[in-house]
This record gives structure tokens, sequence and C-alpha cells, in this order.
């Protein structure tokens, strides 16, 4: 448990030090969810009509741009070869790994979204709304990346390939989240139902993406 614990906070540290990712991620996000209300127009009712899903595209492509250092940075200097030789599952380094990956990347994005909704002209309870469905979606965002970024490891510059291989598999994810955060301002399907399907999707995803991960990274160590 004290090797997992150092681990976590290891990539925690790297991810959040300069050039490490995270605050990348933050600048694009906020990249995307300043430039669209340009695209859209001065309609501020459509603005407040579309901005869950602009928050939630914004989070998907945000939490995809760093994921293709989850594995590689350990590879370059080496550590990937102690991580497939230690004593731990690599299921359970993998999990880890993505949770300190999810609290540099995706946290910050939910912190943020309720300041990013103002520039959507969102009502109270959709910023709420679209906050909590951020919050319980975008760990599965990870745990998915997760195993694109197993998939890519050996590539130089993966990736547009982790993205390619990525987005089919977080369709469902992204489905249901905007539905939750839509469902509170404009229906007509209540909020209960598509967020109780998305927590599930969660869970599905903490369980599948550290496994096929770790499955990958092994055959592409032989």
């Amino acid at each position: 448990m004290t090797a997992l614990w150092g681990l976590f906070l290891r990539d925690l540290r790297l991810a959040t030090r300069l050039g490490g990712g995270a605050l990348m991620g933050a600048l694009f996000f906020l990249t995307v969810v300043t430039v669209i209300p340009f695209g859209v127009g001065p309609d501020l009712n459509l603005l407040s009509r579309i901005g869950p899903a602009i928050l939630w595209i914004g989070a998907l492509l945000a939490t995809l741009l760093g994921l293709d250092r989850l594995f590689q940075a350990d590879r370059d200097d080496g550590a990937l070869d102690g991580i497939l030789m230690g004593d731990q599952p690599l299921e359970l380094v993998v999990l880890v790994k993505c949770l300190a990956h999810w609290v540099a990347t995706g946290l910050p994005l939910v912190v943020a979204a309720p300041l990013f909704a103002i520039f959507m002209n969102m009502e109270p309870i959709a910023i709420a709304a679209t906050t909590a469905t951020l919050l319980v979606g975008t760990p599965a965002l990870t745990f998915l990346g997760a195993i694109g970024a197993a998939l890519t490891v050996t590539l130089r510059r993966g990736g547009l390939l982790l993205a390619v291989l990525v987005l089919p598999l977080t369709v469902p994810v992204l489905i249901f989240g905007v539905s939750a955060a839509t469902s509170v301002s404009i229906g007509p399907t209540p909020f209960g139902t598509p967020f109780a399907i998305l927590a599930a999707l969660g869970l599905f995803a903490a369980v599948l993406g550290p496994v096929a991960a770790a499955a990958a990274l092994r055959f592409a160590a032989e």
C-alpha cells in the first residue's frame, strides 16, 4: 500500500509540475469554452441550451490531450520496466496511475466548470447538474483513455492514434453525461435516470480500463 501511495504522489507531482500536462488541459478547456460562443453567435438562449454539451466536449478533449503521457513518460525513463517486474498487481498499479492522472487533469476541469459555465449563460441548476455529471463522468474518460495510452505506449507521437482509439469508447459517457446535464433545464428525461447510467458506466470503466490497459502493457513488453 505504501508503494502504491508513493506511486500516486509521484505521478501527481510529475503531472502538476511545469510541462507535466495538467495546466495544458485546463487551458485547453478554457480555450474551447471561450471560442465556441463566437461561432454560435449572440443568441444567449441557444448558448444556454447547448452550454452543457460544450462543457462536456471541452472536458473530453482536454482529458484526451494529456493521456499519451500516462505511460509514455515511464517507458522513456525505464520506470515502466520496473513496474512490470514489480510485486504489485499491474491492474492495481494502472488504477492508481489513472487516479493520479484524474486528480491532476480531470478534477481541475470539474472545479473550473461552474466558472466557465458563466460564459454559456447557464442557469444555476444547470451549472450544478453539469458539474455533478463531470465529477462522475470524467474519471470514466480517464479509465477508458488508459486503454488507448497502453496500446500506443510503444509509438512515438501516438497522441492522434490514441484519440482515434479512445473517442468511440467515450461516446456512451458523453451521451448520458450531456443528457443528465441538460435534463434539468430542457428535459424531457428526468435527471436521475441518465445520471445513474452515467455512474454505472463510470464503475464499469473503472474495472475494464485498468484490466485492459494492464493486458496491453504486458503485450507491449513482450
